[in-house]
């Protein structure tokens, strides 16, 4: 393993840490109301939530591609306030992935406030703890492990990502070049000594944080 695929692991971790992070900021929240909401159209947020479980990661990101552009949506928006151009850079790579990790994280918290249920929060209410009482003092707690799911799901998908990040930052060699790009370079020169290096860590540390969400479940369970 050379300096290059060293940047690239860094580039891959800061990414996916960087990522979990915004995605338990904001599918906290989601989540939350999505499984407390008795709107009749909620279906439709969850079907927005959990389409990038389906959809070719292509195609999230040329349509990411497009909106970050100069001349998208987006683009225009952060030009016009001086955040500059968000395709092409790790600010841009942070948001395809949070979209495109976004289900991993979200459907686990949205399951685990359904599973409290509601009456830990109704006899906290009796108590006279306010909601955001209830919600540290009770529900974090309780769902602790639907954050640890959401978590170690959330890091690890962001960290095989391909699809959307080569369309949406291209693979500018410390700035947007992630391990599973460097893997595929690897192999297009027919380097598949340094691709297996790269390629066995990623499948290790997947390996490794996955079994550690089956195994807390199952402590859970048996407890």
């Amino acid at each position: 393993m050379n300096d290059a695929d060293i940047v690239a692991l860094l580039v891959t971790l800061k990414l996916a840490l960087v990522s979990t992070i915004v995605l338990l900021i904001l599918g906290t929240p989601l989540a939350w109301w999505l499984a407390r909401t008795q709107w009749r159209f909620k279906f439709i947020l969850e079907t927005l939530v959990a389409l990038p479980l389906v959809l070719p990661p292509t195609v999230l990101g040329f349509y990411l591609l497009v909106a970050l552009s100069p001349t998208g949506p987006v683009g225009t928006l952060t030009n016009a306030i001086g955040l500059g151009t968000l395709a092409f850079s790790f600010s841009g790579l942070v948001v395809g992935s949070v979209i495109y990790s976004m289900p991993f994280v979200v459907q686990p918290l949205q399951d685990a406030f359904r599973n409290i249920g509601a009456r830990p929060l109704e006899v906290a209410a009796t108590l006279r703890a306010s909601p955001i009482d209830r919600f540290y003092s009770v529900v974090l707690p309780l769902a602790m492990p639907g954050f640890i799911t959401a978590a170690v799901l959330g890091f690890a998908h962001t960290l095989g990502e391909f699809g959307v990040v080569l369309m949406i930052g291209g693979n500018i060699p410390g700035e947007t070049q992630v391990v599973s790009i460097a893997i595929y370079d690897h192999v297009e020169m027919l380097e598949y000594s340094r691709a297996h290096w790269l390629a066995g860590g990623l499948l290790m540390l997947s390996f490794v944080m996955l079994a550690l969400v089956y195994r807390q479940r199952g402590f859970r369970v048996s407890s």
